[in-house]
């Protein structure tokens, strides 16, 4: 399975289980010059960018360790965008947060998917703007 067909399974996955969580998904794969959202959904009074990583059982490294600075700056600005885009949103849902959804599938031909984990508001916005 290449790569961009294991980020989509893990994709597909996570959209599901927001859903199941009561979000509406938004957007899927929304991209800008400044990066990309995996997917963008609304629960409550939250807009919700929410960053995808799925990782094969026994990864090195953790999907909440792959977003490191240089990518969340990419995310917040994106996001950004989008809000900029669709101003309108906002009156609706007030609230932004930024959420980091781990996949863990199986190694092989046939992938499964083991275990989702989504950390909600795993990172804000503070320190993002400032750094260089």
């Amino acid at each position: 399975m290449d790569k961009q067909a294991k980020g989509k399974l893990g994709e597909d996955a996570v959209c599901a289980e927001l859903e199941n969580r009561g979000h509406a998904i938004i957007a899927r794969n929304y991209h800008k010059r400044t990066g990309e959202i995996d997917i963008i959904s609304a629960v409550g009074q939250y807009i919700v960018f929410t960053e995808v990583k799925t990782r094969k059982q026994g990864a090195m490294v953790s999907g909440l360790e792959a977003v490191n600075f240089t990518k969340k700056k990419k995310i917040v600005l994106t996001a950004d965008a989008y809000l900029t885009e669709n101003r309108e949103i906002l009156q609706k849902y007030p609230f932004v947060r930024y959420d980091i959804a781990e996949v863990w599938i199986t190694r092989g031909e046939d992938p499964r998917i083991t275990n989702i984990n989504i950390v909600e508001n795993a990172f804000d916005t503070e320190g993002v703007y400032t750094a260089n």
